[in-house]
């Protein structure tokens, strides 16, 4: 009786031993935003997966609850690294908290793209955000040519170590001191990028300087907050928020916001994880990519453009 053998090549079998291996057919990406409820968070999880979907990668999607919560974020990273993905997007909380695993990912060859929000090292391999100095700037622009040059204005801050919305309030605090000295910044404080908060923050802001003239706030939960506040009194004080949701594009619809600063987050989240596979792929991939912000008034709202960015199709790609 004649011994039959079955010749197995070498790399099938390390394949069948290490399942590793299947991850040549499908790339493993975990994102990581700042946090879960806003619709903005949505939005650039959509595009995410709408870039997954076009590259066939699998994406990781996780967030602590609270955008202020970057103990949870660091956590989530660390998680994601232990996992061994192939690559990590991630929007820092705190540019210089989150550093650290950003090095680490870096020693491990795990390639990170930062989106949204810059961090404090060099260790990542591209950048995705909005020009978020220039959106400041954006926005200071519109608030002095609604108050013709002269007036009274206050910010309505995200949080103290949120380098994205600090960026957009520096450019604002810019603006307004080389363009236009007859507007005075009296208040600014911090919402913590919180609904509730945001709108406390700004009644107080309200009591305290009742000839104010106009209010910038920098993010979208200290946009929704601060229209909430401004509702009993509206007319009187000019506000220019910052990001967009159904709430905030009703107010600017009826007036109550004369404008809002838009990002596009599905295209922030659609080339953050496009730039995470080129890497992966070994195509040159740019340092810092910015993406222009968009001015949205009541004029243009109804611009099949701008309906396109402001409507993202979310349930196409998150259900």
């Amino acid at each position: 009786m004649t011994n039959s053998r079955i010749l197995i090549p070498l790399g099938v079998l390390l394949c069948f031993l290490f399942p590793a291996c299947s991850r040549d057919k499908k790339k493993i990406i975990g994102v990581v935003a700042m946090g879960r409820s806003h619709l903005f968070w949505q939005s650039i999880h959509a595009g995410a997966v709408a870039a997954a979907r076009e590259t066939g990668a699998e994406i990781v999607w996780n967030a602590p609850a609270s955008e202020t919560d970057y103990a949870g974020q660091l956590q989530i990273v660390d998680a994601m690294i232990n996992r061994q993905v192939d690559a990590i997007c991630l929007a820092p909380i705190d540019k210089n908290a989150l550093a650290g695993p950003v090095g680490r990912a870096a020693r491990l060859n795990i390639p990170v793209i930062i989106f949204d929000s810059p961090i404090e090292t060099e260790l990542y391999t591209s950048r995705v955000a909005t020009d978020n100095y220039g959106a400041g700037r954006m926005a200071a622009e519109r608030m002095a040519q609604i108050l013709n040059g002269r007036g009274k204005v206050a910010i309505v801050a995200g949080a103290p170590g949120a380098a994205s919305s600090l960026a957009r309030e520096k450019g604002f605090e810019d603006f307004m001191k080389e363009k236009f000295p007859g507007i005075q910044i009296v208040d600014k404080r911090f919402s913590m990028s919180d609904f509730a908060k945001s709108m406390a923050v700004a009644e107080n802001i309200l009591t305290a300087q009742p000839e104010l003239d106009g209010l910038f706030a920098s993010n979208e939960a200290s946009s929704v907050g601060t229209a909430q506040a401004l509702k009993p009194r509206q007319g009187r004080v000019k506000m220019v928020g910052f990001d967009w949701s159904p709430n905030l594009l009703e107010d600017l619809r009826t007036g109550l916001i004369d404008s809002l600063v838009a990002q596009h987050p599905f295209q922030i989240g659609h080339d953050a994880v496009l730039a995470a596979m080129d890497k992966l792929q070994g195509k040159p991939v740019p340092k810092i990519r910015d993406l222009p912000p968009r001015l949205i008034t009541r004029e243009n709202l109804s611009d099949p453009d701008v309906q396109a960015q402001v409507n993202p199709d979310l349930k196409k790609y998150l259900n």
